[in-house]
């Protein structure tokens, strides 16, 4: 075990803001903006207003018809994507060029044709003019284009195949193949119906997103984020390997306001990085613990990555979004408990202390500061009930607003308040073009009947084996996860990879006669795995991050995090074969029994990755205690009591082996 290494006193280094922004701008799309000065600085600030004061509009005095609500917060999108979103990723960014320009006036004819033609529209019964039909054609391109420049190019390549596809659908292969859609048809279905890029993703964002992307700008502007870091410093910096505990803990708040995985490693990990370095952690894990657990904050209700708002659409039944929120509670805490136990055992085998009294904020300073949590909190208590979404939202808003008044160091003013109101509006921005991109995908699965191809095909591939069926799927997810932002990949393997879970599990049984538990849990396993994507080697967005922080290996980086979130590889199979961790129609009792036995396997299975426990493993308890940990992951009572009782032998072992090397002392 190694010795305790002298640590100075000075103050851990934080990148700084320009720091932060460079790494974002490299590893996160979303970020890489221009900065214009003169008027278009201003149309762009004011235009962002616009839209952020329109979204509120319709939040407090109720939406617009579906196809103008939908069409203006796509015109509202696209208009600033292209003049703030360079065509090229190392263009200029102190001018906009006169194409961007063109862009920006060609989405504002989109974003307001609907409003424009509404009467006509709704009573052509899908009868297009030539008009109609440039226009549809036009709003495709423009979707595509901003969604490259806005999320990035796997979506936009994904996107295309599909709209191929459709075109093409004669000249597939038997089991993919279709009559084919011609091109009016395809303007038809993606412009002129709620099945394509107004369908439901774009629906969701121009509701229920937005003002959950304002209040967490709200959010920011109180000073929370810091908060979050100096929370978590003073509640677990003085345990264990307490640096890497921090950013377990900082993470997984951050994961209530942040859409990002990317920008949760770079807002929280420059501050826990340094932190953990310092004290003795090697690069590529302390990269690795942020990432794993940056990425974990898009499993963390309530707001999880915004996804949480499009499963109460996809999933329908009249379920609630509190529902969801509460059947992701269960397996984020033990998502999180696996890291928490890995990087203790990490700390354990390396011999890492926490911090020092001189290393840490003064708690009482840090808890008086507690009522900055108020907002988040009467959110969770407002949606617990009933209240609804987007009025929770909006209480949450104002909430912000009187909790600044008292925070004397980011106190609410009113120029504070309208540049909350344009960072929310830029932070839509992404998830306007995602959603609406990902409407495209599900506009040609509903209307060539694709999904139930495809997961026919892998159920037959698997040859109706569940667990086959269920690693086929999770590589799909994986695939088409990379890249992705939250939402855009929840919609994709909702679409592309859930049905096979459900074709599998409930085979020949229409949609609505499927039990609930069984939709929610094919919908979580895909999220899961489509989320973890961002630390799955070799597009691992989060990680090469995270070492951009460290100075790390990315690829290294990217493995260490993938090892640390091992329990993400294992909570979807839970789902799916023991969905009482959801919590829905279960008693007490099954919900406690099965957390139990989870975080029981988590702490065999983390020791066996690890290779340490008390002291050293040898490699056949490594495996032993794998094993032993998936016994009591996997949901039969056999099986449980199996692992128990492996694990309470390896743990006798490991304890009195340990007493008699070291003394009563080394167990503390």
């Amino acid at each position: 075990m190694a010795d305790n290494k002298e640590v100075k006193d000075e103050k851990f280094e934080q990148l700084s803001e320009a720091e932060q922004q460079a790494l974002l701008e490299k590893y996160d799309v979303e970020s890489n903006t221009r900065s214009v000065s003169g008027i278009f600085r201003w149309v762009i600030y004011f235009g962002l207003l616009a839209f952020s004061l329109f979204q509120l509009y319709t939040a407090i005095f109720s939406v617009f018809p579906a196809q103008i609500q939908r069409t203006v917060h796509l015109g509202f999108g696209l208009t600033f994507i292209f003049l703030l979103f360079p065509a090229r990723r190392k263009a200029r960014k102190d001018k906009i060029p006169f194409y961007d320009i063109i862009l920006a006036a060609l989405a504002i004819v989109v974003g307001s044709y609907w409003t424009i033609n509404y009467n006509r529209l709704v009573q052509s019964i899908g009868q297009l003019e030539t008009m109609d039909f440039y226009i549809g054609l036009l709003a495709i391109i423009l979707v595509l284009e901003g969604a490259r420049r806005a999320v990035g190019l796997p979506i936009t390549i994904i996107a295309t195949l599909f709209l191929a596809y459709a075109y093409f659908g004669q000249s597939m292969p038997d089991f993919l193949a279709h009559r084919g859609q011609d091109l009016e048809s395809i303007s038809n279905l993606m412009f002129f119906s709620t099945d394509g890029i107004l369908g439901t993703p774009i629906s969701v964002s121009s509701t229920y997103i937005f003002v959950f992307l304002l209040f967490g700008a709200f959010l920011v502007k109180t000073g929370v984020g810091q908060y979050f870091n100096d929370l978590a410093v003073a509640l677990a910096g003085k345990l264990t390997g307490g640096p890497a505990k921090v950013a377990i803990f900082s993470s997984a708040l951050q994961g209530t306001i942040s859409g990002s995985s990317v920008a949760n490693v770079v807002t929280s990990g420059s501050y826990t990085i340094p932190m953990m370095k310092k004290l003795g952690y090697k690069k590529e894990f302390a990269g690795a613990v942020e990432a794993a657990a940056s990425t974990g904050g898009q499993l963390m209700p309530p707001i999880m990555g915004a996804a949480a708002f499009l499963m109460v659409e996809f999933i329908g039944r009249g379920i609630t979004y509190w529902e969801i929120a509460k059947a992701a509670a269960i397996p984020a805490l033990l998502y999180f408990t696996g890291i928490w136990i890995m990087t203790h055992f990490e700390a354990k085998r390396l011999g890492l202390r926490g911090l020092s009294d001189e290393e840490m904020p003064n708690r009482k300073e840090v808890l008086k500061k507690i009522y900055l949590l108020i907002p988040i909190l009467l959110i969770i208590v407002l949606m617990l009930t009933g209240t609804p979404v987007m009025k929770a939202a909006l209480y949450g808003v104002l909430a912000c607003i009187l909790v600044g008044m008292f925070n004397k160091d980011t106190r609410l003013g009113p120029i504070d308040m309208i540049d909350a109101l344009v960072d929310g509006a830029r932070t839509a921005l992404g998830v306007v073009a995602a959603t609406a991109c990902a409407g495209i995908i599900v506009g040609v699965v509903v209307k060539t009947g694709l999904g139930l191809a495809l997961a026919n095909s892998l159920v037959k591939l698997a040859g109706g084996s569940i667990m086959l069926t269920l690693f086929l799927v999770m590589i799909a997810s994986l695939v088409l996860g990379m890249g992705a932002p939250t939402t855009a990949n929840y919609v994709i393997t909702s679409t592309i990879a859930a049905p096979a879970i459900l074709t599998l599990l409930a085979p020949n049984t229409p949609m609505e006669l499927v039990p609930l538990v069984t939709v929610m849990s094919a919908h979580f396993f895909v999220f899961y795995f489509g989320i973890i994507a961002d630390i799955t080697p070799p597009v691992a967005l989060a990680a090469f991050a995270a070492s951009g922080i460290s100075g790390g290996d990315p690829i290294k980086t990217g493995v260490h995090s993938a090892k640390l979130a091992i329990a993400a590889f294992i909570i979807p199979y839970m789902i799916v074969l023991q969905p009482a961790l959801l919590m829905v129609d279960v008693t007490i009792l099954q919900i406690v029994w099965v957390t139990i036995s989870a975080v029981i396997g988590m702490i065999g299975i983390g020791a066996g990755i690890i290779g340490y426990w008390y002291r050293k493993l040898m490699w056949f308890e490594r495996i032993i205690l794998i094993a032993a940990g998936l016994s009591m992951i996997y949901p039969e009572t056999i099986s449980d009591i199996i692992g128990l009782v492996v694990l309470a032998i390896m743990f006798a072992i490991q304890f009195i082996g340990n007493k008699k090397e070291n003394g009563p002392k080394a167990i503390a």
